[in-house]
């Protein structure tokens, strides 16, 4: 019995020792990182299953006309802080008008949810910690050494952050009604002519389009039945999931009206927002349309370049189109330009990489409030121009051959 004993308390302490041995720097690392993905995945999925999805903001016809503009201020870029500075000269060497601009945003906004992490921050100190990891290229551990922090501490931060910046949506990225749809108009033609020739044509109320952010491919999705090396097989026929897909509406300004965020696999070409304008028609200013490459629904409400054998006419309607389609483009380089971190999410989880992009394009328009554009170059993206018609609307159809007739006339008037 007194062997048995001492056998038993034998194994127990080597048991106990096994466990408690020290883990090299690797192990650590990768331990620490799988147990703070683990309790954020959790967490941010438990919140997120209580948030409506996005949709574009009907009720904004009723809510929008009480909303009061908000002071804007004009400042001037600084550069990013260097690698090993505290917090307090990271903010110093930083754009502090702009930090000061979102920490009071997230003050005044109807959400008071705490911010997670430790209190050692404060939130100025909190803002410029998520915006260096969304400007930014850097990891988490460059980031946790500049603010002193652990690097488990700067997750639970950047994500929390990213919770609160997401309840500004419907204030920050609206469908522009009254005064604000006025402003927002453009010219269709892009020549220059009489007023009163410019008014007989439709006004642009802004460019609907897409850009993809690519993302960690999910696990479960990687297909271990295939013998190709990962990088190899992703480059040669990416999974569908391995991008987001970020569908939006912008302005002549490059300003964000309404957008959507799906899974690769999960792109509605503009549908649910066709349908949506034809349920309210007076989300559209009379006269006005929104235009869209070709692949996008042809309706009343939006229209799409011709494709197949064009004549003088279409020429002409589809070179104006272009230079919208300019903009929309711009917008896209200049959110992907200030967002370092959107040309590639290493975020696996659709919730969270969602949670991401949704505050990049919150912001990018925070900052275009402010007066602060970063232009960046423009890259032709291949999933952004189609081969094909997408749905064609018998009555959008008749629109658009309405328009280009008119146009055609009005320039050949106004050239001769």
């Amino acid at each position: 019995m007194e062997e048995y004993v001492l056998s038993a308390g034998r194994a127990v302490l080597d048991m106990v020792e096994r466990e408690w041995q020290p883990l090299s720097p690797g192990e650590l690392e990768q331990r620490l990182d799988q147990a703070v993905e683990g309790v954020l995945e959790a967490e941010m999925m438990a919140t997120l299953k209580t948030q409506p999805p996005t949709a574009l903001y009907v009720h904004s016809l009723q809510s929008q006309t009480n909303v009061q503009p908000e002071d804007l201020q004009t400042t001037t870029l600084c550069s990013s802080p260097a690698e090993e500075e505290s917090p307090e000269e990271a903010l110093e060497a930083s754009d502090g008008a702009a930090v000061q601009y979102i920490t009071d945003l997230l003050q005044s906004s109807k959400s008071r949810a705490r911010m997670a992490g430790r209190a050692r921050l404060s939130l100025s100190n909190t803002v410029q910690l998520s915006l260096t990891l969304l400007s930014e290229r850097v990891s988490y551990r460059s980031v946790s050494r500049r603010f002193h922090l652990e690097k488990g501490n700067v997750h639970r931060t950047f994500f929390s952050f990213c919770e609160r910046i997401n309840t500004l949506e419907e204030r920050q990225i609206r469908w522009p009604v009254g005064i604000e749809a006025v402003e927002a108009l453009s010219p269709l033609c892009i020549q220059e002519m009489e007023q009163e020739q410019q008014q007989r044509l439709p006004q642009v109320l802004g460019v609907l389009g897409h850009t993809r952010i690519p993302i960690r491919l999910p696990i479960g999705k990687h297909g271990v039945e295939s013998t190709m090396p990962e990088v190899k097989r992703m480059k040669e026929e990416a999974h569908p999931d391995s991008w987001l897909n970020l569908q939006f509406v912008c302005d002549r300004k490059g300003r964000f009206l309404h957008c959507t965020i799906s899974k690769g696999s999960n792109m509605d070409m503009g549908n649910a927002l066709k349908d949506q304008l034809k349920q309210h028609p007076d989300l559209m200013p009379p006269g006005s349309c929104l235009l869209a490459r070709a692949g996008y629904p042809l309706t009343a409400q939006i229209l799409t370049p011709y494709l197949g054998n064009q004549g003088p006419r279409e020429e002409l309607f589809n070179k104006n189109l272009e230079e919208h389609f300019h903009i929309l483009d711009q917008a896209v380089a200049n959110l992907k330009a200030r967002f370092q971190r959107l040309k590639y999410l290493d975020i696996g989880n659709y919730d969270r990489a969602r949670a991401v992009v949704l505050t990049a394009c919150v912001l990018h328009n925070v900052f275009l409030d402010m007066g602060q554009v970063i232009q960046g170059d423009v890259e032709k993206e291949e999933d952004t121009t189609a081969e094909e018609d997408g749905e064609v609307d018998e009555e959008g159809a008749q629109r658009r051959d309405a328009i280009s007739d008119l146009l055609f006339k009005i320039v050949g008037s106004v050239n001769t």
